[in-house]
């Protein structure tokens, strides 16, 4: 395989991984290379995103390394939070956040598993958004973050308490995810995340 076919497949394991990120050693393990070949193309990788036409960098935090955007291109990224059209919250971004909200505290790794897909990036905008928060740790190996909703949450929504959430048994009654992530915003008044 050329070297530039690992350095491709690395950058699709970094954006894969999402906030966890990802090891050296890991890559080591997946791609088969030894630690100083992995270290080289990671090495030559960070250079290369240091260039000026890139808008993404390689980030090593305490050995885990994460794919993101650069820091001093942030206003930019803020300004596309606050545009117009950029409020309406995704399908999956819905579903998590019905799930949250009825089965918290929950962590990702269960809320993937009711999901049965990832959901690292619906949780990540629900947090950006304020809509749910870690509650604490689980005890359980690794101690997996637990997530909630927050008082923002429950403003959006105009309800006093998690309790005035519609019944789980109504939403039950939609056979497939979709109609019940739908069923479950169709019970407030008005979407907030709607556009303007």
């Amino acid at each position: 395989m050329e070297i530039e076919e690992y350095t491709a497949i690395i950058e699709g394991l970094l954006f894969a991984a999402g906030e966890e990120g990802i090891t050296r050693k890991k890559l080591s393990i997946l791609l088969e290379l030894d630690a100083k070949t992995i270290n080289k193309l990671v090495d030559e990788m960070m250079e290369e995103y240091k260039k000026p036409q890139r808008g993404l960098t390689i980030m090593d935090s305490q050995g885990t390394l994460h794919l993101t955007t650069k820091p001093h291109h942030a206003p930019y990224y803020k300004r596309l939070l606050d545009s117009p059209g950029s409020t309406r919250l995704s399908q999956a971004a819905l579903e998590t956040l019905a799930i949250i909200a009825y089965q918290q505290p929950i962590t990702r790794i269960e809320v993937d598993d009711l999901r049965g897909v990832k959901s690292d990036r619906a949780i990540q905008t629900l947090v950006n958004r304020s809509l749910i928060e870690e509650k604490g740790r689980k005890d359980a190996i690794g101690r997996p973050i637990l997530y909630g909703t927050t008082k923002e949450f429950l403003i959006y929504f105009g309800l006093t308490s998690i309790d005035e959430l519609p019944p789980l048994s109504e939403l039950k009654q939609a056979e497939d995810e979709e109609g019940e992530a739908d069923l479950f915003f169709e019970k407030f008044p008005e979407d907030p995340f709607a556009d303007d």
